[in-house]
């Protein structure tokens, strides 16, 4: 069985979240994007898992749960994020709903449902020690993010945990090329996941993996995780996340690494220069070149359909315009994923050829891209990324 799964969100209890982030309107969108299996997200919150109890149905004892909406396929499987007393944050996938509330109790926090996202005063060796009696499948988020990410404040993945975790989640800033510069790393699975606060498809499954599994449970999930059954990383291109480059934070002014830290990371504008993840990743590279370990499978470069039709017609992503084309797309091919990657570019033309050629460049590795820098996503220059290829 080969499914397509994203492996973090949050829910609507999560800070900076979009209020449709409920049970119902996840399953139904992520169906459209093409996904099987969707995480959970937020599952020490007391009041997101008694929504979750009451709108899905377990799958007998597998740790995996369908909604009860007709017709729509998706699954969820438990999950949560935290946040530790390093403000370092962690991915806990957790065999059942029943599971997550019994953790509840084993956290020192001050308040578990002040936030979707609870911020646990432990330090991240506690917290997976915790996470391992409860037999989770554990490991760092989005690792290079350099607010909350595991390198912002440790050089190596043991000295933050004291031992070796079940994966590590890459972020929408870097990719197996980037990660595989680092020795360390090679000992450990990658993850990639959308961590997405909203539930419409241009937002939840923008990173994802194509996994494959004896059977669609939490074990078999396990199982896969850790013996390389992981058949390919979809990411978005790196230089399009919003930490890719260094910048500065208020005005996105571009800088060379060098050059910020000869100004004290202070832009011109007085505002914070924020270190990026490539020139993070530069300091804690051992190769001179991503040299990717024996199984470690390919990573295939995606961005959001509505995203690219936004940018080829020049209209708002959530503009009816954008809106009509995207669903007739999608009733004409299935789901999101399959137009991204699958559908032959000549099928798409038919209905959209500008659409047809951008997705041409970014399967091909042709996007002309203005690097994402200081909190803001770098962007798609369409007039330099594409030739007439149809």
């Amino acid at each position: 069985m080969i499914i397509n799964a994203d492996l973090h969100v949050h829910s609507k209890y999560s800070m900076a979240t979009s209020k449709n982030m409920n049970p119902e309107t996840m399953a139904v969108e992520s169906m459209k994007k093409g996904l099987n299996l969707i995480a959970t997200g937020d599952a020490l919150h007391s009041k997101w898992l008694e929504e979750l109890e009451d709108q899905l149905t377990p799958l007998d004892d597998t740790g995996i749960y369908k909604t009860n909406i007709e017709g729509v396929s998706t699954n969820f499987i438990t999950t949560t994020e935290v946040e530790d007393n390093e403000r370092i944050h962690h991915l806990l996938i957790i065999p059942s709903l029943e599971v997550a509330w019994q953790m509840r109790d084993e956290f020192i926090v001050k308040n578990m449902d002040a936030d979707g996202r609870p911020k646990i005063r432990m330090h991240a060796s506690e917290i997976i020690d915790i996470a391992k009696d409860y037999d989770c499948i554990v490991g760092p988020a989005h690792i290079f993010t350099p607010w909350t990410g595991i390198f912002k404040t440790y050089d190596s993945i043991e000295e933050c945990y004291g031992q070796k975790v079940d994966f590590v989640e890459l972020g929408l800033s870097s990719d197996t090329i980037l990660a595989d510069t680092i020795e360390e790393l090679h000992d450990y699975p990658f993850l990639t996941n959308s961590d997405s606060h909203s539930p419409w498809p241009h937002r939840i499954g923008r990173e994802f993996n194509k996994i494959d599994l004896s059977e669609l449970s939490f074990k078999a999930i396990k199982k896969a995780i850790g013996s390389d059954k992981i058949l390919e990383n979809y990411g978005i291109n790196p230089r399009m996340g919003k930490y890719h480059e260094t910048g500065c934070i208020k005005c996105y002014k571009l800088y060379d690494i060098k050059d910020a830290l000869n100004n004290n990371m202070k832009c011109s504008c007085g505002g914070q220069i924020k270190k990026g993840v490539k020139s993070r990743i530069d300091e804690l590279s051992t190769l001179a070149e991503g040299k990717h370990p024996k199984n470690r499978p390919h990573y295939q470069y995606v961005l959001p359909l509505a995203e690219l039709l936004s940018t080829v017609h020049d209209k708002g992503v959530t503009t009816k315009y954008v809106q009509t084309r995207y669903n007739q797309l999608i009733e004409e091919f299935s789901n999101e994923i399959d137009v991204l990657i699958n559908i032959p570019v000549e099928k798409i033309a038919i209905i959209d050829k500008k659409l047809a050629s951008i997705i041409q460049a970014y399967r091909t590795n042709n996007l002309d891209v203005i690097p994402g820098r200081g909190g803001q996503y770098g962007t798609v220059n369409y007039k330099k990324s594409v030739n007439e290829v149809i």
